[in-house]
């Protein structure tokens, strides 16, 4: 298995520092369905809407994720394959039998089977 190519480790440890608060990481899995609006972000969690901007700031800085403007509406969508290629070739490299045991289970487990 090849490991994903190398970032700096400047850029690798921003996605670190920007995956490590939970709301953050709530935010990337909002966005796993999809682009959605600032607004919508926001609306999602009990905290004010600057915060969650400070919040997509540093997601975006981190390149975790990309923004549009359409009109008045800012709108963000993850990007996956920067995500993938952080946290990937950290993985690869701490514990690369667990990347194949994952894509094995997950891939075997029949849908609705929760064992």
């Amino acid at each position: 298995m090849e490991s994903p190519p190398a970032l700096p480790a400047d850029e690798e440890a921003s996605a670190f520092r920007a995956l490590a608060d939970p709301t953050r990481r709530q935010i990337l899995e909002d966005l796993r369905g999809g682009e959605l609006a600032a607004g919508e972000i926001a609306s999602r969690f009990p905290i004010s809407a600057p915060s969650i901007s400070r919040h997509l700031g540093v997601l975006r800085g981190a390149g975790l994720v990309t923004e549009r403007r359409d009109a008045n509406c800012i709108l963000y969508s993850l990007a996956e394959e920067r995500l993938a290629l952080c946290v990937g070739r950290f993985l690869s490299t701490v514990c690369p039998e667990q990347i194949v045991l994952r894509n094995t289970k997950w891939r075997s487990t029949p849908e609705g089977d929760a064992s």
